[in-house]
């Protein structure tokens, strides 16, 4: 058995390598959003407990950020926790949250965060949080502020929905006050007051979602206007290296069969 599993091992490692060069090989999305989807199927699957899934989920995460970098991925947009989301049972929701709130202090301290210079931003209606997570959150984005060769940006409290009408709020609270004209507004403009604002591509270039759903939940329905899209039929908390290897092989098959 012990022979099995190395050999099977190897040939992971083997696959791995190969699909490394591969998407090297071929331009790389300079965005890449995800939906981290199938975490309380996971833990019920495997423990019979769902809350096990979101702790296994937060390590898939550490490790789906260092592959990144590894690739040179500019910029990543993780959707953690959904507004939807809080009426989930108080136990789950708590649990998520304080999962977040370690994760994030984690990241504070993270050597690859300093020296990649990875600018770390929460965005989502912050306020509904609870208010020491938003503390954490605000001071992980003020260590890393000055940043601009890489961006992490999680989506927690987020809904696209919502996304846009607090961009029109903006936009209209601008119009009110006589500092915008209204033949002014466009879809730049528009752009310019979203949570993503910030970054130099707001547009992915590719959104995956894991554990087999094919919606995206509200997640950047304005920026994935124009997005490529890929569906994993495999539960967050399982995620692989040459999961994400293949999903970004299919956004450049894809890519260069309509000639881009």
């Amino acid at each position: 058995m012990l022979a099995t599993l190395l050999r099977m091992i190897g040939a992971y490692r083997v696959y791995e390598g190969w699909l490394t060069d591969q998407v090297k090989s071929r331009d790389l999305p300079q965005h890449i959003g995800i939906v981290l989807d199938g975490n309380r199927r996971w833990g019920i699957y495997h423990t019979g407990i769902a809350l096990d899934g979101h702790r296994i989920g937060a390590k898939a995460g550490e490790d789906f950020l260092e592959w990144c970098l590894e690739l040179g991925i500019k910029t990543v947009t993780v959707y953690v926790f959904s507004t939807e989301n809080f009426q989930r049972p108080k136990e789950e929701v708590d649990t998520i949250l304080g999962l977040v709130e370690e994760e994030a202090l984690k990241l504070m301290k993270d050597q690859r965060i300093h020296e990649n210079k990875v600018r770390v931003t929460a965005i989502g209606r912050r306020d509904l949080l609870p208010r020491r997570l938003q503390t954490v959150l605000q001071d992980v984005e003020d260590a890393t502020k000055r940043y601009d060769e890489h961006y992490l940006n999680v989506a927690i409290a987020y809904g696209g929905r919502a996304e846009i009408v607090d961009a029109a709020r903006k936009i209209a609270d601008g119009v009110r006050k006589g500092e915008l004209a209204p033949d002014s507004i466009d879809e730049d403009m528009i752009s310019k007051h979203l949570y993503t604002a910030h970054l130099p591509n707001p547009y992915p270039d590719v959104v995956i979602r894991t554990s087999g759903e094919e919606r995206l939940s509200g997640f950047l329905l304005w920026q994935s206007a124009y997005s490529e899209f890929v569906f994993l039929d495999v539960y967050w908390p399982q995620f692989r290296k040459i999961d994400l290897l293949r999903a970004i092989r299919t956004f450049q098959l894809r890519r260069r069969r309509f000639g881009k």
